[in-house]
C-alpha cells in the first residue's frame, strides 16, 4: 500500500512510525526541512520537502498511484485543500485533520466525500471521548467499549488489595470465567499473557468482560473502597477541555479553571449550557485548589499544552487526596516518567488519531483499533470474512503469531468470551490484542482466503 502524509509534526511523525513497522511505501511531506532531518532514516519512510498543496509536488510524490493520502499539517484550510487536489489527482482515499467541530456533523459526510475527503479527523475531539471514558469509574486506568458496552475493556493497575495476584492465569481465567486478562504492562515489559503468568502487585492489567462483570472486576482488583467520579476539576481550557465539559456525563459537576481572562470569557460563552463553572486563576496554585473544594473532588484533569506542568499538578492533586488524575502528555519521552511517577491515565492525542488514521490502511475489515500507549500494544476490532482463515477451526488450533490472543467477540449485539474451544463466525466482531509487530501478520486469519 502507498501512503502519502502531507504534515511532519506530531501526529505525522507518530503515523510514520507505525506504517514503519508494517514496511509500507509511505512518504512524508514538510514544508520546513528541519521537521523532516532524520526521519527517513529513523522510520524507513521517502521524505520530501514542499507544499501539500503543490500539485507539482504531489505528481512528484506519486500521488495518482496512491492508496491513501493524510493531510495532518497544523493548518485545517491546507489539509483539506490537498486532500481535495490529492483526490482529483487520482488519490483513492483522503484523510484530513481539521479543528472545527462543526464538520463532523453526520449530514456533511456525504458533502466532503464529493468535495473528495473521505474521513476527517478532530484529534480533541477523539482525546476527549477517552478522558470522558476514564472519568466513568475512578478506578480504572482506561475503559474502552465496545458495540455499546457488549465487551468492556478495562485496564487496572493492581495494589495489595487485589484478591488475584501470584497464582497462574489458568486457574483465574477458565471458560466458565467472566474475564480474561488480556495484556499486562509490567515496568518496562509488556506481556500477552499466557495460562503460565501471573498478576503482580504494581501491574497495569487489561480485562475484557461484558458489562454485568464490572462490579466484580473492581471487587477482585480490590478497588470497591474508590468513592465513584462526581467532582471534577480541570486544569486548563484548551479544546480539549471544551469537548469534555460538553459531552461529559449530565452527573458530573465540572470545573474548569484558566489562567487567561480572556479565554474564560470565552469559555463561558463555549460552556454556558453545560453544568460547568469556568474560574479564572492557575490550577497549580495550592490555596486556590483547596479554596475550590479539592478535598471533595473525585478527578483532576490536566490538560493544558505544557506536559510537566500537567504532570506537576496531577503530583499535586493526588497529594491533596485526589485519586484519579489524568494528564494530557504530547511529549511521548514523558510518557514513561509519567507512569513510573503513578499520574494515572495519560492522553496523547497524537498517538489516538494516528491509531483512528492507521487502521483504514488494514485490508481485513477492522471496525476499531487503538494502540495502549501504556502497554506498547494494538487492540483491534476485527469483522471475520466469509470463508477466512478464523472461521475454519476452533482458537486453539488457529496457530496464532506469538504475542497475540483474542479476548471476545460480538455476535448479534451479544458480548461472548473467547476460549480455545470457542468457534469464530463470519460476521463476528473479534477483539484481538497484540504486540504492534504482530499486527499485521494477524489480520490474514479475517481476511477472505482459498488457503489454509
Amino acid at each position: 500500500m502507498k501512503i502519502i502524509i502531507a504534515g511532519a509534526g506530531a501526529v505525522g511523525t507518530h503515523l510514520a512510525r507505525l506504517l514503519s513497522r508494517d514496511h509500507q511505501d509511505c512518504i512524508l511531506i514538510d514544508e520546513d526541512e528541519n521537521r523532516l532531518d532524520g526521519l527517513d532514516v529513523q522510520y524507513d519512510i521517502m521524505t520530501l520537502q514542499g507544499s501539500p498543496t503543490s500539485i507539482k509536488m504531489l505528481k512528484e510524490a506519486g500521488i495518482e498511484h496512491t492508496d491513501l493520502f493524510v493531510g495532518v499539517t497544523p493548518d485545517e484550510s491546507k489539509n483539506m485543500n490537498s486532500c481535495i487536489l490529492a483526490h482529483a489527482l487520482g488519490a483513492a482515499k483522503t484523510v484530513a485533520r481539521i479543528d472545527n467541530y462543526e464538520y463532523l456533523a453526520p449530514h456533511l459526510s456525504p458533502f466532503f466525500k464529493e468535495l473528495g475527503i473521505d474521513s476527517l479527523i478532530y484529534p480533541e475531539v477523539l482525546a476527549a471521548i477517552d478522558i470522558n471514558n476514564g472519568l466513568k469509574m475512578s478506578w480504572v486506568r482506561q475503559r474502552w467499549d465496545v458495540h455499546g458496552g457488549a465487551l468492556v475493556m478495562l485496564g487496572v493497575k493492581l495494589r495489595e488489595t487485589c484478591e488475584i495476584l501470584n497464582r497462574p492465569l489458568r486457574e483465574l481465567c477458565g471458560p466458565d470465567d467472566p474475564y480474561h486478562v488480556v495484556a499486562i504492562k509490567r515496568g518496562d515489559d509488556t506481556l500477552i499473557p499466557s495460562g503460565n503468568d501471573e498478576l503482580r502487585v504494581g501491574d497495569l492489567a487489561y480485562f475484557m468482560t461484558t458489562k454485568e462483570y464490572i462490579s466484580y472486576i473492581r471487587k477482585i482488583s480490590g478497588k470497591e473502597h474508590y468513592a465513584d467520579v462526581k467532582n471534577v476539576i480541570i486544569m486548563g481550557g484548551g479544546k480539549t477541555t471544551v469537548r469534555a465539559a460538553l459531552t461529559a456525563a449530565d452527573y458530573m459537576n465540572i470545573k474548569i479553571i484558566e489562567e487567561d481572562a480572556a479565554r474564560c470569557e470565552r469559555l463561558n460563552v463555549l460552556l454556558n449550557d453545560s453544568n460547568t463553572i469556568v474560574i479564572h486563576g492557575d490550577a497549580r496554585d495550592v490555596s486556590l485548589l483547596i479554596e475550590e473544594g479539592i478535598e471533595n473532588t473525585q478527578a483532576f484533569v490536566a490538560l493544558t499544552d505544557n506536559a510537566e506542568s500537567n504532570i506537576l499538578a496531577c503530583l499535586t492533586a493526588k497529594k491533596l487526596g485526589v485519586r484519579k488524575t489524568i494528564a494530557m502528555v504530547e511529549n511521548l519521552d514523558y510518557v514513561s516518567m509519567a507512569e513510573g511517577l503513578d499520574i494515572g491515565t495519560i492522553i496523547n492525542k497524537k498517538t489516538v488519531a494516528a491509531s483512528h488514521i492507521y487502521q483504514m490502511m488494514l485490508d481485513a475489515d477492522v471496525s476499531n483499533l487503538r494502540s495502549l500507549m501504556m502497554a506498547d500494544s494494538d487492540v483491534v476490532e476485527f469483522v471475520a470474512a466469509e470463508g477466512s482463515p478464523v472461521t475454519r477451526r476452533p482458537v486453539k488450533e488457529l496457530g496464532l503469531p506469538f504475542g497475540v490472543t483474542i479476548g471476545g467477540l460480538v455476535r448479534d449485539g451479544k458480548g461472548i468470551l473467547v476460549n480455545g474451544n470457542s468457534r469464530i463466525e463470519a460476521g463476528d466482531s473479534v477483539m484481538v490484542f497484540c504486540h504492534e509487530h504482530a499486527l499485521k501478520k494477524t489480520e490474514k486469519y479475517f481476511k477472505k482466503s482459498k488457503l489454509w
